[in-house]
């Protein structure tokens, strides 16, 4: 009798101890699973997307929530949440939170500035819910995707196409987009590199946030301080069309270049076409290509960490037929 005891004694122990093994290996998933997070759900027949647009202020933000909004119109499965922070960064944080706490499928944010928004769009994803990066950056990588055009490279053809058209020497304006953002420090970076070891010099340079009013300001002040210009090189249309005003205003606008970025059809393509400005550089939106992932998302499927769209320049030379591909 003894011996059938410590028998069945062994066997409850050994259950005991496979049976803790079984339960400890559910209750730690392997490190790939626990990456997957919010891509293993479930498919649903509808999903909700909170967009957070920095603000709308600018033609071109305007042009990216449509192109949103035509793109999700095809899918009945989806329903967007538009939000303008009308360029209030903490109203944008909350935009993350309302977002979070709402309960939304995905998130798409086209930040501001990188720093303040890093640590809401982290919680998002801590939450479990994709967030998609657009046009700007976020520090660090706690996002699902960042979609946009590399602006250090369009600041560097920008660069190359005002060296080459002013035979390598000149006075130069820069009007430059909020440099709190990552656009506006690529797209400065970018052009400096391009000038380095030519005769092109900066002679005065301003941060006009983006918004044409402080572009022609700004412009205004350049045009009392210095006596010569011969190109002013904005960060984006509606900054070098504000200098254009300010430069017509003073009967000085024949004696300069005016070089922008965005390239939006109704707008620096077509001040192009009407000899306003001398060059614009394409800064796709990514507002389709925004839904194209998020779909891609929300279905399981796996995505890129980092989709880089390309870019186009459009100049007198080659505005009719479309612009031309930067290499």
């Amino acid at each position: 009798m003894p011996h059938f005891k410590n028998l069945v004694s062994s066997f409850l122990l050994s259950s005991v101890i496979a049976a803790s093994i079984i339960l400890s290996g559910c209750g730690k998933p392997e490190p790939e699973a626990a990456l997957k997070g919010a891509s293993e759900k479930k498919p649903k027949s509808s999903y909700t997307i909170g967009m957070s647009q920095c603000n709308l202020g600018e033609p071109w933000r305007v042009e990216m929530n449509a192109q949103i909004k035509a793109a999700a119109d095809k899918h009945t499965n989806l329903q967007v949440t538009f939000k303008d922070a009308q360029n209030d960064t903490l109203k944008q944080r909350s935009h993350i939170e309302e977002f979070v706490s709402a309960g939304v499928d995905l998130i798409i944010i086209s930040p501001k500035e990188a720093q303040p928004l890093t640590e809401p769009v982290a919680k998002a994803m801590e939450a479990g819910i994709p967030v998609i990066v657009l046009d700007r950056s976020v520090l660090g990588d706690k996002y699902s995707c960042f979609i946009g055009a590399d602006n250090k490279k369009i600041g560097h053809a920008a660069g190359e196409w005002i060296v080459k058209k002013l035979g390598g020497k000149g006075k130069l304006v820069e009007l430059k987009g909020l440099m709190t953002s990552t656009p506006g420090q690529d797209r400065d970076s970018g052009f400096r590199e391009a000038i380095a070891g030519t005769g092109v010099e900066v002679v005065f340079d301003a941060d006009m946030k983006w918004l044409e009013p402080n572009a022609r300001q700004e412009m205004e002040s350049a045009l009392a301080r210095v006596n010569k210009i011969d190109c002013v090189y904005a960060h984006n249309d509606p900054g070098a069309h504000g200098a254009y005003l300010a430069a017509k205003a003073a009967g000085r606008e024949r004696e300069m270049l005016f070089v922008g970025v965005d390239a939006l059809p109704q707008e620096g393509v077509g001040y192009v076409q009407q000899g306003i400005i001398d060059a614009t550089f394409q800064y796709p939106t990514g507002g389709a290509e925004a839904i194209d992932t998020a779909l891609k998302i929300l279905n399981g499927e796996a995505v890129p960490r980092k989709i880089t769209l390309g870019s186009r320049v459009f100049d007198k030379e080659t505005v009719a037929q479309g612009g031309r591909e930067l290499n």
